[in-house]
């Protein structure tokens, strides 16, 4: 008997330069899967044009109805406010969350500790500033669950530290002009900024950017988050301190892999730790001369 072929999709929050990298790593695996298995695997990759529920819900119906093998999703709100997620289960299409804490037993998440990654940021910008002044935390989308437990865990940390003032930073809604755009207010608006953190992979880009039109490179610490190109070359020139980073390339590798295993009808974990990196000015030339 002929085995069969495989198609998998990819449903990101939004179009972003972040998602791009999980689609090279899915594709990759996919690629790996077909040589090994000897049949075609496939990866469609559906990007929603901007982050939003009813864009995504959209999107998700329109994967289902290719009536695909799989689908993985970043979600940018929590799983039971995705209708779409519930009829997908209901038809028995695998379906696994990446970029996300997975919310109930018997749903896969591919991803990192994203409590401990917004720790990570948080605590290195404290000691860069010696525990005083201001601190601006710039959101990501707010109702992403990644992006709500990185900023959870920045406030803990920086509330601590008695020495330190919070400061909204605003919201980038998971798009870089929009966090140019607020991070050039709140720089305006607090002339004394010490640091500022952030949520997601939009977060620094755009920090980085407004930073540099201010006239703020040094005079304001800033961490970021992820490790794409515009961000490692942000580190290089000193404009971001560090960033703590996801793993983009293997969350779209090893989603594709869980699910080739839920295709089959094996079980599969409830988490996935795909790790994370912490970028800084020592390490950020290893990252540049893989990155895309």
């Amino acid at each position: 008997m002929k085995k069969r072929n495989l198609r998998f999709v990819i449903v990101p929050k939004c179009a972003h330069p972040w998602a791009d990298e999980v689609r090279h790593g899915a594709m990759a695996q996919a690629s790996l899967l077909s040589e090994q298995l000897q049949i075609e695997v496939v990866v469609d990759y559906l990007a929603p044009a901007f982050a939003g529920l009813t864009e995504q819900n959209s999107t998700l119906e329109r994967a289902l109805a290719t009536q695909p093998d799989g689908i993985a999703v970043d979600p940018v709100a929590a799983v039971d406010e995705l209708t779409s997620i519930r009829e997908i289960r209901h038809r028995g299409v695998p379906i696994i969350l990446f970029d996300s804490p997975s919310p109930e037993p018997g749903m896969t998440s591919v991803g990192n500790d994203f409590t401990q990654q917004g720790t990570i940021a948080a605590e290195r910008l404290v000691g860069l500033i010696a525990g005083r002044g201001k601190v601006a935390v710039m959101r990501g989308f707010p109702s992403a669950p990644n992006h709500r437990e990185r900023y959870e865990a920045q406030l803990a940390v920086l509330k601590r530290h008695a020495g330190i003032s919070i400061v909204d930073g605003g919201s980038d809604n998971d798009d870089i002009e929009t966090a140019e755009r607020e991070a050039a207010a709140v720089l305006g608006a607090n002339p004394d900024l010490s640091g500022y953190l952030c949520c997601d992979a939009a977060g620094p880009i755009g920090i980085a950017a407004a930073v540099r039109k201010a006239g703020k490179v040094g005079a304001v610490a800033v961490v970021g988050m992820d490790g794409i190109r515009p961000i490692l070359e942000a580190v290089k020139a000193g404009v971001l301190e560090s960033s703590a980073s996801t793993i983009p390339a293997m969350q779209g590798s090893m989603s594709i892999l869980m699910l080739w295993q839920a295709s089959l009808g094996v079980p599969i974990p409830q988490r996935i730790d795909t790790g994370i990196d912490v970028i800084t000015s020592a390490n950020v030339g290893s990252f540049l001369t893989t990155a895309r």
